[in-house]
């Protein structure tokens, strides 16, 4: 028995994205191939994949190489779409019926594994900062999100999207924006560009109360990001921090280095 195509099941289905659920099908099998291949040589890898909606994205996945596929769908409309693609691949593709916000993606899958996966728009960046509080878990993540979104995980210190975001991403993981993706390429088209962005987390990775004093940090220097940080800062000891950092306090935090960031993660945390 021949799978149906991705088109005909949704129509079948009668499955239309739901701007609640942040969804934007993904349904252009070379754009999936693509972004399916950002992971590498998945042979032996196990993959997560969140919002998967009418499994286009995760077609390509089955294509590749990876040992098990995961997914992640909240929406009960798609459900049973996924059970008809997992009786296709039944030691392969497991469908995990679950809010990804509430969920322990690691626990899915034996290591080494990986998560890639059209984000649901509303709900990416917190997904990806519980991610990073455990990036040891995860050998790569291949996320799509708004361009902009994108953007500011790979921005440099200096440049107007470089904050909060960029410094917990950078800090412990390898960043960069490897695919840029048009409207059209969606149904139903959003109003912006996306991008995936290819985060390959660092051999080593904080602690997970230096994870925390990195947070605060962050936090603060950006939630008045046009204070000088001696105000800025001033709720966790900023004079104090800045001056054991050897930073200069009239600085600002978009100025900063991640190195710098992490300097003074590790005196809040030892001031605790």
């Amino acid at each position: 028995m021949s799978l149906p195509s991705l088109r005909d099941t949704i129509q079948i289905h009668g499955l239309d994205a739901k701007k609640s659920l942040g969804q934007h099908f993904l349904l252009d099998p070379g754009i999936c191939a693509r972004i399916a291949a950002l992971g590498g040589d998945l042979t032996g890898r196990s993959v997560v994949e969140i919002g998967p909606g009418p499994g286009g994205l995760t077609r390509a996945l089955l294509d590749t190489p990876a040992a098990r596929v995961d997914v992640v769908e909240i929406d009960e409309r798609a459900w049973p779409l996924l059970d008809e693609l997992a009786t296709y691949y039944p030691d392969r593709l497991h469908v995990v019926r679950e809010d990804a916000l509430k969920l322990d993606a690691a626990t899915l899958a034996p290591a080494p594994r990986q998560i890639i996966a059209n984000l649901p728009y509303n709900v990416a960046t917190p997904l990806l900062v519980g991610w990073l509080r455990q990036a040891w878990q995860w050998e790569r993540l291949s996320l799509m999100f708004q361009l902009e979104v994108a953007e500011r995980i790979c921005a440099e210190p200096g440049s107007s999207a470089y904050g909060r975001l960029a410094v917990l991403a950078q800090w412990c993981a390898t960043c960069s924006v490897a695919l840029r993706i048009p409207p059209g390429a969606f149904s139903p088209p959003p109003k912006v560009h996306s991008a995936v962005a290819v985060i390959i987390p660092h051999a080593e990775q904080p602690t997970p109360q230096l994870f925390r004093a990195m947070e605060q940090v962050t936090a603060a220097a950006f939630g008045q990001r046009r204070k000088m940080l001696r105000s800025s800062l001033k709720s966790i000891g900023g004079e104090r921090l800045l001056e054991k950092a050897e930073i200069e306090p009239t600085r600002r935090a978009e100025t900063l280095s991640v190195a710098e960031f992490a300097r003074l993660a590790e005196l809040n945390l030892a001031s605790r």
